[in-house]
């Protein structure tokens, strides 16, 4: 039950995100479920690999600004996702950052809200 709920914050924060970036765009809800189950899997399986890569090429320096680095490595996974798919189209890796942080927010907000309310 856990990761549908987790892979619904994240479809309502891809299409969120879509609302509101103009250079982040989506072909519905339906492309939002899948762009959001294509990035929670691409973040399982590359992000500790992305992490690893960052903590050793900066000499842990990414550890120390873990935030930043989480959010960079969600956009270059964004930017993999529109490479892969053509249900998202993120014009830059400008916009992939603005969409990461977005997504964070948004997904952070509906987690939030969903234990206020006694659900997750």
């Amino acid at each position: 039950m856990g990761i549908l709920l987790s892979w619904l914050v994240l479809t309502i924060a891809v299409w969120v995100t879509a609302l509101l970036l103009p250079g982040f765009r989506i072909k519905g809800f339906g492309s939002a479920i899948f762009v959001a189950a294509l990035f929670g899997v691409l973040n399982f399986l590359l992000g500790w690999l992305f992490f690893t890569i960052f903590a050793i090429g900066t000499l842990g320096l990414a550890v120390l600004l873990a935030f930043i680095t989480r959010w960079i490595i969600n956009a270059i996974i964004l930017k993999i996702v529109d490479g892969i798919t053509d249900k998202v189209t993120i014009d830059s890796f400008g916009w992939a950052l603005g969409a990461a942080l977005v997504m964070s927010g948004a997904g952070s907000l509906a987690e939030w809200g969903l234990r206020a309310i006694g659900v997750g």
